[in-house]
């Protein structure tokens, strides 16, 4: 093989590691700068907007000036976005430890119950953030389609899942790579795998419209 191309490879593997470690330290980042709590969601949000364009083929990009800009301008609607996810998995964490402590029969059925909602409602949320970076969508809508799509795409939605436990491991196992390639990484599985849904519901669409 050419030396050539060699140091091509190299220098590619290089820039994505680099890549994954910048987004990664600007979601630490602005994650705090916004006191964790209303900095988690419009950093994420900022996240898989650069995740999204490097999975559009669009690679050389201007990583921090993207992410900043994202940052301020989806702070205060992403943030509604998590309130009513957060809001939502409140009262799901409520209804379980009341649940808990029933007893009986109705335990039983009120767990199975409650463990199905508690599934749909992380379906909602894996896909959740893919969704609002890739439509424009009214302030519900976004919350609706991320539920459709990922029960409408189990197959995929327990793909990524498994992807993203398999991802953890060496996570676990080196701690010391977190802060560099945890979120960045987790993020580009579940854009990839939410791209693959999208292409599969608008095929189907064209489908039926034809």
């Amino acid at each position: 093989m050419p030396m050539g191309r060699v140091m091509g490879g190299l220098f590619t593997v290089c820039d994505w590691i680099w890549k994954m470690a910048l987004v990664n330290i600007l979601w630490i980042l602005f994650t705090l700068t916004g006191f964790i709590v209303l900095g988690i969601i419009p950093a994420t949000v900022a996240l898989f907007t650069v995740v999204r364009k490097w999975n559009m083929k669009e690679t050389d990009i201007p990583i921090s000036r993207i992410f900043f800009n994202t940052y301020k301008k989806e702070f205060l609607h992403a943030n509604l976005v998590g309130l009513l996810m957060g809001a939502i998995g409140f009262f799901l964490f409520i209804d379980y430890r009341l649940v808990m402590a029933i007893g009986g029969t109705v335990q039983y059925i009120l767990s199975i119950l409650l463990l199905i909602l508690i599934g749909l409602y992380l379906i909602t949320l894996l896909y959740l953030f893919p969704v609002y970076v890739h439509f424009e969508l009214r302030f519900f809508q976004y919350f609706k389609y991320a539920f459709y799509i990922g029960t409408l795409n189990i197959h995929i939605t327990i793909l990524m899942v498994a992807v993203l436990l398999l991802l953890s491991f060496p996570l676990s196992v080196f701690p010391g790579f977190i802060p560099f390639f945890s979120v960045s990484l987790m993020s580009i599985v579940m854009m990839f795998g939410s791209t693959i849904a999208f292409k599969r519901i608008e095929k189907k669409q064209k489908k039926f419209s034809a």
